[in-house]
């Protein structure tokens, strides 16, 4: 027998959408919070009770609902917030489907009462997921909408046996929370649940309130150890917070990324991040971020999925770009002396005088360590004495004349032209960020005084950053040099990857590869990179097309060559239990502090650490 079509009813048609909008206690509140929101609502409450489950309450200050509008806003399809194709090429609200509260009020008992300004009382709308019929009736209510979500999946026992325990719900729905919270700096959010306040989060107008913001959300060490940024490119804006390398996760549980105001998960912000930070961060670890991506609303598309979770660029690659040279140059510039603690200087371009290499003497290497009288030194007690430096103070080492010179020399040759002429003196005040060099612990670790406290700096690791970078500006000046194959090495890829290989010409020639097509889906390798001779070709060359089919480009030749570079610099970096003199350790300090990067090793690890004076007292219990 032939089973005839038939049109679903409207709740079994509801309940289908449901499955897709409404997956648990958490679903329910993105979606109504969303729409306050888009009533331009300035504060959200919400209360829960056990998890979300037994009951969801959301009340806002925004326009609300008119009287004729409440029972069409519970159909299927109903919105206000699109009307025309155009409409939705370029769709500016969070929610714009109109199936939220339709699906919602079909597996729930859904009360919505709603006052616009022109009304003379508030109106209420109730309905239940059984029979889905609305009861219309007026209502107090000042001006807003408020929507109460009891016993949900209370005609579905099968969706709600799948609901985990009351804290795992809960979590769900307070991270949801955090995420509005964080896109929405000018609302204020509060939450309740059984009872019991959970977050009462002000308006934050400034950026110093932003910061605290988001110092409750994610925790303030995050914003302790994270870097303000603003970067703008022609069409777009990036600005936000991102951690410090040292500041990572073992989960992806701390990145948050917006979208003109959207949560978003997508894959190729995933990527252009993972690619910023991959020179500096841990195997195995995660960065921690904040970010807010401004563009065009006409450049993304956003009706991609069901949860408005994923989105779509019109030119994804240049979106990528811009993420990753950002993030890229805004990690490559922290130095010792960049300020953290959630950047209140905007980090942007540097000062040119922190970019500028300061050596020598005129760093104030050797001033800093010593007083010395040329007079007296050189047996001569009618000469006129040296003053005393600004810093002096310390007990450091006394040198001679001839020490010195030795000295210079030493620091001469670890930086190769080091002109005997440039000697100067630091102005008063103006130490150094890394601080003069006191001792060396147990040939690991450098002790350092600055003006803020203690330093103490693994030698070995900053010293293999700085090989690291040094040898990364000498290989991108040189170029990639390539090395022809004896034996062209044939591969067999899909015709899609070999379309790429025949249009990408260009592209793999800049990477060091000479590629030919040799069929429908066959390709021949005649040239790779000399440094990569050696490695697994094929692999590489397939991980390449790869990047390049999903993302438009690829730095898998970069990576490859930076991880050969990483391990040489890693062998020729400055050994434990080597002892350095003071020359020397204050040579590797200033070095530390115009090289990119140096707060973190080539595999992630940090160089130095800071104890400040009120540390140092908190720990010996000083003033208590």
């Amino acid at each position: 027998m032939i089973a005839k079509i038939h049109q679903l009813s409207p709740r079994l048609a509801n309940q289908i959408a449901a499955g897709e909008v409404v997956e648990r206690p958490a679903s329910v509140i993105k979606e109504l919070l969303e729409n306050c929101l888009d009533a331009k609502a300035t504060r959200i409450d919400v209360e829960a009770e056990q998890g979300g489950v037994k009951l969801m309450r959301v009340r806002d200050n925004g326009t609300g609902i008119g009287e004729q509008d409440l029972e069409l806003a519970l159909s299927r399809h109903a919105t206000s917030k699109i009307s025309s194709l155009d409409d939705l090429e370029s769709v500016k609200s969070l929610g714009f489907r109109g199936e939220a509260l339709a699906s919602v009020s079909s597996v729930s008992r859904l009360t919505l009462t709603s006052n616009v300004e022109d009304q003379d009382n508030a109106w209420q709308v109730i309905t239940e997921g059984r029979d889905m019929k609305a009861q219309l009736q007026p209502a107090a209510h000042p001006i807003g909408t408020s929507v109460e979500v009891r016993d949900l999946f209370f005609n579905t026992p099968a969706r709600r046996k799948f609901l985990r325990t009351e804290k795992t719900e809960f979590g769900h729905l307070e991270e949801v929370i955090k995420r509005l919270a964080l896109s929405r700096f000018d609302v204020a959010f509060s939450l309740k649940h059984n009872q019991k306040v959970i977050h009462n989060l002000r308006p934050a107008e400034t950026q110093a309130a932003q910061e605290k913001r988001v110092a409750s959300v994610c925790g303030p060490a995050f914003i302790e150890q994270a870097l303000h940024i603003d970067m703008e490119a022609p069409g777009l804006r990036l600005w936000g917070w991102v951690g410090l390398p040292t500041f990572s996760r073992s989960q992806m549980d701390l990145q948050y990324f917006f979208v003109n105001g959207r949560v978003v998960r997508d894959k190729l912000v995933g990527h252009a991040v993972r690619q910023a930070y991959r020179d500096v961060l841990y195997h195995g670890r995660h960065p921690a971020f904040v970010l807010y991506l401004e563009l065009e609303s006409a450049n993304v598309d956003v009706n991609v999925h069901p949860t408005k979770n994923e989105v779509r660029f019109r030119d994804g690659r240049l979106v990528h770009d811009f993420i990753f040279r950002s993030l890229h140059k805004a990690l490559a510039q922290v130095r010792p002396e960049t300020p953290t603690g959630g950047g209140i200087e905007q980090l942007g371009v540097m000062q040119e005088q922190a970019a500028m290499p300061v050596q020598g003497l005129e760093a104030g290497v050797f001033a800093g360590q010593t007083q010395v009288d040329l007079g007296q030194a050189a047996g001569n007690p009618a000469a006129p004495a040296m003053q005393p430096m600004p810093w002096q103070g310390a007990s450091f080492n006394q040198y001679s004349p001839r020490q010195m010179q030795e000295q210079a020399q030493v620091y001469a040759s670890l930086h190769g032209d080091l002109n005997a002429s440039e000697a100067a003196v630091t102005e008063a005040g103006q130490v150094p960020p890394l601080g003069y060099a006191v001792a060396q612990l147990h040939g690991i670790y450098i002790v350092s005084e600055n003006a803020k406290g203690l330093i103490l700096v693994d030698m070995h690791a900053a010293h293999e950053r700085i090989v690291y970078e040094k040898m990364k500006i000498s290989w991108a000046q040189q170029g990639i040099k390539a090395q022809p194959l004896l034996v062209p090495i044939s591969i067999a890829v899909s015709s899609r990857e070999a379309d790429q290989v025949e249009t990408q010409q260009e592209l793999f020639a800049e990477l060091g590869f000479v590629i030919d097509r040799a069929g429908s889906e066959n390709i021949l390798v005649r040239q790779v990179p000399s440094l990569l001779q050696h490695a697994n070709v094929e692999q590489l060359v397939r991980d390449v097309l790869a990047d390049v089919v999903t993302y438009g480009s690829s730095d898998r030749i970069r990576a490859a060559h930076n991880e050969l570079l990483g391990t040489m610099a890693c062998h020729g970096a400055v050994r434990a239990n080597r002892r350095l003199n003071h020359v020397e350790m204050n040579a590797l300090l200033r070095d530390m502090e115009i090289t990119e990067r140096s707060g973190q090793c080539n595999h992630g690890r940090p160089t130095w650490t800071q104890l400040s004076l009120s540390e140092l007292d908190k720990l010996f219990m000083r003033g208590q």
